[in-house]
């Protein structure tokens, strides 16, 4: 196997490259006003390891795997082109109203908690830009008004001379009978064919959200719209790139719901969380080669921290309706958890609440930490790092960056310690607690809404920053095991590699597997057949159009059930793929209550107030070949002699500690390295607090395990605990 993936950040371009039995990886500064140059930054570094030609080596891929933050960018920067909006007259002002109450989606929970003094978005899709069409199609999918053609072709005029550079049709009912939207499309292209206004793209919402709910389904479509130019001129030039360096094949890129696609069967918005996506597969991956059955994936990069959950048994979360910047959207998308923590963000003093904040906002990778002396003058967790002793300024980034200590001291002191009557270590000290408190209450609730306890999770800690402040995260969890995994720093772009080629095609439905009002169980077993062959058929039919036989093509059928009208709704693989008896409903139902009961504890469940499937969800994919992940080995082995020995300052200590200093190149498989300690390998840190300790398995992952807290626990299940 041949293959490159690669994972932008805010910060760092991670490439992972598997040249047959060889894996490398390499880290570049993102460069954000053009990414493919950090793209081919990284891929060079990895081809003069590998010690081969770049031309030579993208002539012989198998695959070029992308995933990028590149869409959650433009969003925030709002440089992107001028949407028009066709809709069904009489429901214009339906975006503008969102509901009533979508300002408040996407803001913090305090400013929900005072919705008149939020600050409503600014619009993608001004009033002036939405015109109204003359059409109607009932809930049944019946047209009930025929579309008003000639009406039609004003309206397109108007929003094209009101200077639209992209086209978004939403009416009602499309997903039903998408008839109108599709004859809308066709007349565009016959009032303004490619030759006269250049791609202008026509976006069709029944194509982008194929469940109910109009205002989300419009929103999606817009959005993607918005987001069409600047990923179809940045993905297409990282094509042509990757095309004049020998690399012929076509680019795939990583989607939001766990799974790749090639580029020309990708829509924008499908990429917007792609890195972090590519994360939590690989972990799904590692759970099942590590026999670890549930994990809290954490990616700590240089911008932010990026949380999803990994629980075994094929079972993933899934966000229906996620909110993407300011905006409630309608198609699915892998749970992730997101907060402003990482190595670049900005630690300030708040005078209201008189203590130390971290983040949301970031120095990112221009002009970075101060500690670069790159311009940057904010002081950053990566300061208060360095100054607490964990990073050794000259092997940092396998020393491509030279830390400047002097810069995070006088940032610190400027920003922080002349506001306050505290000390720079303090000041250091109380920014990492911060830092590291903050991503663990993001973790505690991430797990609590869905009725899971933190103790009985593995933390599995990644990214550039995951290794090292993965100890006081778990303390503060009560969490007893950390792994890091192979490849930690680099573990999205891995991911992105471990990835089959999927697709999601899901119908909203409204379907009783159990009726309490009759007592009956789910009978029309074709009408459930139909809409599963349906939504398999678009499947396969997605697939084979990027050259995939149709025989390696698999189904996954997933199904939204909850309890009668409960707003709980949870995700459940079905045990069949078609009903033909009722012993297969009652398996269904069967599956549904045991993974109610073990997220919300056995005995909540509620069947006597009926059971209701809302979605089909059909996951089509490919399976392909993925690289291994060696299993840990026991900690038999006796650690090396340490490199160095330097000074640590620790949150519960006051005073330094004498910390030993290893390299990773230095440790073989099995060594146990008792805390404290720093474990420095070429692109991150491992800090192993006191009372920690840590087993070094192959390609650095590492098991970092709290003994006391595991006697602890083992003495509480067993009753022999003392309570004082």
């Amino acid at each position: 196997m041949k293959q490159v993936s690669v994972d932008i950040g805010g910060t760092f371009t991670d490439c992972f490259l598997v040249w047959d039995e060889i894996s490398l990886e390499t880290k570049a500064l993102t460069t954000h006003h053009n990414l493919a140059l950090g793209f081919m930054e990284a891929l060079e570094q990895a081809c003069q390891e590998l010690g081969k030609d770049i031309r030579s080596v993208l002539s012989q891929l198998d695959s070029v795997r992308y995933a990028t933050t590149l869409g959650t960018n433009a969003l925030i920067e709002r440089k992107g082109p001028k949407i028009g909006l066709l809709t069904t007259a009489g429901y214009e002002s339906q975006v503008p109203l969102s509901r009533g109450r979508g300002y408040g989606d996407g803001l913090t929970p305090q400013e929900q908690q005072d919705l008149p003094a939020g600050k409503r978005p600014e619009p993608i899709v001004p009033i002036p830009m939405i015109a109204g069409i003359r059409e109607r199609i009932d809930y049944k999918g019946e047209v009930l008004m025929p579309l008003d053609e000639g009406h039609l072709r004003k309206q397109i005029r108007h929003l094209v001379d009101q200077g639209a550079e992209g086209i978004v049709v939403g009416l009602m009912n499309s997903v039903i009978n998408p008839i109108h939207e599709r004859r809308v499309e066709e007349i565009f292209l016959e009032e303004y064919p490619t030759h006269m206004l250049g791609a202008i793209p026509i976006i069709l919402s029944h194509q982008v959200a194929e469940r109910k709910g109009e205002y989300v389904r419009i929103t999606s479509s817009i959005l993607d719209a918005y987001l069409h130019a600047q990923m179809h001129y940045a993905l297409s030039s990282l094509e042509m790139t990757l095309k004049e360096y020998g690399y012929k094949k076509p680019m795939s890129v990583v989607h939001n719901i766990g799974g790749m696609a090639q580029l020309n069967s990708t829509h924008a918005l499908q990429t917007i969380h792609s890195g972090p996506t590519a994360g939590v597969n690989a972990a799904e991956h590692l759970s099942e080669d590590f026999d670890v059955g549930q994990l809290i994936a954490m990616d700590m990069g240089g911008t932010s921290c990026d949380i999803g959950i990994v629980v075994g048994g094929g079972i993933r979360f899934y966000d229906f309706n996620p909110v993407i910047d300011r905006w409630l959207v309608g198609i699915p998308m892998l749970h992730l958890g997101i907060i402003g923590a990482g190595g670049g963000s900005i630690a300030r003093y708040d005078n209201t609440l008189k203590q130390i904040e971290v983040g949301p906002t970031s120095a990112g990778s221009e002009p970075g930490p101060a500690s670069f002396d790159r311009g940057g003058m904010d002081p950053t967790v990566t300061d208060a790092d360095l100054i607490l002793g964990y990073l050794d300024p000259e092997y940092y980034a396998e020393g491509s960056i030279g830390l400047k200590k002097k810069r995070s001291e006088f940032a610190i002191r400027e920003e922080i310690c002349e506001e306050t009557d505290i000390s720079l270590i303090d000041a250091a000290r109380q920014i990492k607690k911060k830092v590291d408190t903050n991503m663990a209450h993001t973790i505690f609730k991430e797990l609590g809404v869905k009725g899971y306890d933190p103790k009985n999770f593995t933390l599995l800690a990644y990214g550039g920053n995951g290794p090292l402040h993965c100890c006081g995260i778990a303390e503060v969890l009560e969490i007893d095991k950390v792994l890091i995994p192979p490849f930690a720093p680099i573990f999205s772009a891995v991911g992105a590699g471990l990835m089959n080629q999927v697709n999601i095609h899901e119908k909203s439905v409204f379907m009783n597997i159990y009726d309490s009002n009759t007592r009956s169980l789910l009978e029309d077993y074709d009408r459930f057949n139909d809409l599963v062959a349906e939504l398999e058929m678009a499947g396969k039919e997605e697939l084979m159009r990027q050259d995939i036989p149709e025989t390696a093509i698999q189904h996954r059928l997933e199904l939204d059930m909850r309890y009668g009208n409960q707003l709980t709704q949870t995700s459940v693989i079905s045990p069949v793929n078609r009903l033909s008896n009722k012993t297969e409903v009652l398996e269904m139902a069967k599956a549904f209550s045991e993974n109610y009961g073990e997220r919300f504890g056995d005995g909540s469940q509620q069947p006597e107030a009926g059971i209701r499937i809302n979605t089909i969800r059909v996951v089509s994919y490919v399976e392909l070949e993925q690289v291994a992940f060696n299993k840990p080995v026991e900690g038999s082995v006796e650690p090396p002699k340490p490199v160095s020995k330097r000074e640590c300052y620790f949150v519960d200590f006051e005073e330094p500690v004498a910390t030993n200093v290893y390299r990773s190149e230095m440790i073989q498989p099995g060594t146990a390295i008792e805390g404290p300690a720093l474990v420095e390998s070429p692109r991150a840190t491992y800090l192993i607090e006191p009372g920690w300790k840590l087993i070094m398995g192959e390609n650095n992952s590492s098991w970092i395990v709290n003994e006391a807290k595991i006697r602890s626990k083992k003495s509480l299940h067993s009753g022999t605990m003392k309570v004082n």
